[in-house]
């Protein structure tokens, strides 16, 4: 394990040496005596740790720390002072300095005091490196993706954020669509409104005309009161249209004529109504064939298809599969009150030669019904539904069925040190555990 870099920074040479003496078991420890020397250490090499003195000739050791935190925010300072210097002390505390220690330094606190921020520092990293993973993983809230295809749908989220243009999520039914369309609403400047969605297929269009817009009293039979729809209700925020394809033409008129003059009439009314709601449309289908086909208005369409996100199927993303079982195991272990450890190699291996036809939605419900029914501590092949064993059966990533379950483990280890180029935190991310354990493994194999 690679020890802590300490500087230690002190005029008088005796202090100097007695603080080298003391710590270099357990840190490596340069010394300087004077601050144009330490900066000189300092832009050399990492420092994990600054112990400064506070008078010392020419520069002093708050005005060397400053300058050291602007070039290493993350460097833990502290500060060597005089009894009598307690106000300078909690000056450097205020500049910036981790804490302080006053002359004669008590060497047993002095190492304890490293000891202390130095274990707070790495927690503040790990967290720090937790929120990037995270943020990688879960991209934005809770789209789960690692793979080139999500990394650009994130890019173009994070980009059209900010905007009022109208959003086209176009992909296969249980890619995430409804999803993105939160997201984009989450990191734009309408988060603190309203996100409306509607999920277009699901309604009759008489319905789903009033449902959009509204209706007045009396509009038609059963119409007792007024009704808002649902872009009164989204103004100032996100309304989500899903399956948009779904729509009657009459319908995609009143929706074109909103987008155009941000105004709705409520069926039965005739008073325009100003509505202000962002408009995200998602579809499963080949909008642009529509129009082709005469299904669907050609200027609703150039209306929606302002910026276009195309989300890639689950096959298609073979990288993220792992992540997403993952994610999954986690969520209903919690539901369901269960301690299942994981997937066996050969229970990954067939999960992820599986077409996924269903997409993220299946391999949800699939991760579910096997947590549910599983009466071990791990997942392996005979908790796979038949029919996804065999429509994953004779893929090329399958490895051999009559290796042992440590000699297929072995295995997806080396393949996925082969396919990170070596790298440790890599092929442990893609196995799905952490780098301990990925390093207890290639102990325990004997893997180089």
């Amino acid at each position: 394990m690679t020890k802590p870099i300490v500087l230690i920074v002190d005029d008088e040479k005796s202090a100097r040496d007695g603080l080298v003496r003391a710590l270099r078991r357990n840190y490596r420890v340069l010394a300087a005596e004077n601050a144009t020397t330490a900066l000189e250490v300092l832009a050399s090499q990492k420092i994990d740790v600054l112990l400064s003195d506070v008078r010392m000739p020419g520069m002093d050791g708050i005005t060397l720390m400053q300058r050291a935190l602007a070039n290493n925010p993350a460097l833990v300072c502290i500060i060597l002072t005089a009894y009598g210097d307690v106000e300078l002390a909690v000056e450097a505390m205020q500049q910036g300095a981790t804490d302080f220690m006053t002359k004669p330094i008590n060497l047993d606190k002095l190492e304890l005091v490293l000891d202390r921020v130095l274990k707070a520092k790495k927690i503040e990293l790990e967290n720090e490196r937790l929120r990037e993973q995270l943020d990688d993983k879960y991209g934005l809230e809770n789209i789960i993706g690692r793979s080139p295809a999500m990394q650009e749908v994130f890019e173009t989220i994070r980009q059209v954020a900010g905007s009022r243009a109208t959003v086209l999520i176009q992909g296969e039914s249980g890619t995430g669509k409804e999803l993105v369309a939160k997201a984009i609403h989450q990191l734009g400047p309408r988060s603190k409104g309203p996100f409306v969605a509607v999920h277009c297929a699901a309604l009759s269009q008489n319905i789903l005309e009033s449902e959009l817009f509204g209706h007045e009293k009396g509009a038609f039979t059963g119409a007792m009161e007024r009704r808002i729809g649902r872009f009164e209700k989204a103004d100032g925020g996100s309304l989500f249209l899903d399956e948009i394809s779904e729509i009657d033409a009459s319908v995609q008129v009143k929706i074109l004529r909103t987008l155009e003059e941000r105004q709705i009439e409520r069926v039965g009314g005739d008073t325009p109504v100003d509505v202000d709601a962002r408009l995200i449309a998602a579809t499963n289908r080949d909008l642009k064939g529509m129009v082709d086909d005469g299904e669907f208005r050609e200027d609703l369409f150039y209306r929606l298809y302002v910026v276009v996100i195309n989300l890639p199927p689950l096959r298609d993303r073979q990288d993220d599969v792992l992540l997403l079982l993952n994610h999954y195991l986690a969520v209903f272990n919690e539901e369901n009150a269960k301690q299942i450890e994981g997937f066996t190699p050969a229970a990954y291996e067939t999960l992820a030669a599986y077409r996924w036809p269903g997409n993220i939605r299946e391999l949800r419900n699939l991760v579910e019904r096997m947590v549910v029914l599983s009466r071990g501590k791990v997942l392996d092949l005979q908790d796979i539904p038949a029919q996804v064993r065999e429509q994953a059966d004779g893929n090329e990533i399958r490895i051999d069925a009559d290796l042992t379950v440590d000699e297929m483990e072995r295995r997806m280890i080396i393949q996925a040190l082969e396919k990170t180029g070596g790298n440790r935190t890599k092929a442990a991310e893609k196995l799905g555990i952490s780098r301990r354990t990925l390093h207890r493994k290639l102990n325990e194999y004997g893997i180089a």
